[in-house]
């Protein structure tokens, strides 16, 4: 989602990457720490014999590559060896991309991860339960950062590309935060493929879209000719639903998964819409966003059955929920897992 489009306590609420800051960043004076840096990376690059191996090896052509990423733009001389990943679906998306022997780090866990990955992710060092500190990151001598949220930079918590950039560390923002104000598969699509190349791997970023692609390729032909089911998106809200709307990646996921958003000409990616609202439209399903701030799975769940003005929505009468990780709805590799998954629970006599 991109910034400002889903709200706090969601981990999808921070401030702009590019917001004016009004606090210095905290700790150690940014020259200093730039200074302490770049001393450390030439101490041990001599050292680094796989790095350095690995930039003169195959996986350097291609190189030097210069990307344009939510305006700012980095030459890479070549793949980068020492990553760092803040938030989850970055880390799923370099790990299905084969490059766990160049993640130093991650942060922010919000929900299991693919069960391919569960290893791997595993046996990540965790920077931190949420965004690591500027301080933080510094300390696993990464030379790339790849932020999930736009929180990943904050620059009101002193981690800005900037205060990166100025140490010498070059970042990557995930697409959906760069302001476009719509997001779908394609999207994703195209996220890989950038990843793929920075790290000097685009034929394993080809064959991952290929399979990806192929999977959802399967759902769309497993639920072909089916009638759409009408579905609301629950992600959070009490006087009102914070809902997805017809810009967002998970009305493209309804879509191909064999239902219909009854939210999508709600011109954003989130926002609210009236509980009156949700009645006239008459979901069968409600499809429910799972992540850390919001409450449980559960309590949502609970909270939509006890309210009387729901009683008579088909999809509180027949009690049909289905539950989505936030993450499922990210730019990443998620998304064509999730049309498989919400397919099954829309159409379960066509995967019988």
């Amino acid at each position: 989602m991109h910034h400002g489009t889903h709200r706090s306590p969601s981990p999808t609420a921070p401030p702009p990457p590019a917001a004016g800051g009004r606090r210095r960043r905290r700790g150690t004076a940014p020259a200093v720490v730039a200074l302490a840096l770049v001393t450390l990376l030439a101490g041990c690059g001599a050292a680094d014999g796989d790095a350095g191996d690995r930039a003169a090896g195959p996986a350097a052509a291609g190189f030097p590559l210069t990307v344009d990423n939510c305006g700012v733009t980095t030459t890479y001389t070549e793949p980068p060896s020492r990553a760092v990943t803040v938030h989850q679906h970055p880390a799923e998306l370099m790990l299905a991309l084969g490059l766990q022997d160049r993640m130093v780090g991650t942060a922010f866990p919000d929900s299991p991860t693919l069960p391919e990955h569960r290893e791997a992710y595993a046996a990540l060092p965790r920077l931190a339960e949420k965004e690591p500190s500027f301080e933080t990151v510094l300390e696993a001598e990464p030379d790339f950062v790849y932020g999930g949220y736009g929180s990943a930079f904050a620059e009101n918590e002193g981690r800005s590309r900037e205060a990166f950039a100025d140490a010498g560390i070059d970042t990557h923002l995930n697409r959906e935060y760069c302001g476009a104000g719509r997001v779908s598969m394609a999207d994703a699509y195209a996220e890989i493929r950038t990843i793929g190349d920075i790290f000097g791997v685009p034929e394993r970023a080809e064959d991952l879209v290929t399979d990806l692609e192929r999977r959802v390729d399967r759902t769309t032909e497993a639920v072909a000719g089916a009638r759409q089911v009408p579905v609301f998106v629950y992600d959070s809200g009490d006087k009102a639903a914070y809902t997805a709307g017809g810009r967002s990646m998970g009305t493209e996921i309804i879509e191909l998964a064999g239902g219909r958003n009854v939210f999508a000409d709600l011109d954003e990616v989130f926002g609210d819409a009236s509980w009156e609202q949700v009645v006239a439209r008459r979901p069968e399903v409600i499809v429910l966003h799972d992540y850390p701030g919001a409450g449980s799975v559960a309590e949502k769940r609970e909270f939509l059955l006890s309210q009387p003005a729901l009683a008579d929505v088909p999809a509180i009468r027949n009690e049909r929920f289905a539950v989505l990780p936030l993450t499922a709805t990210l730019v990443g590799v998620r998304p064509p897992h999730a049309v498989a998954e919400l397919a099954r629970a829309l159409h379960p006599e066509r995967f019988r």
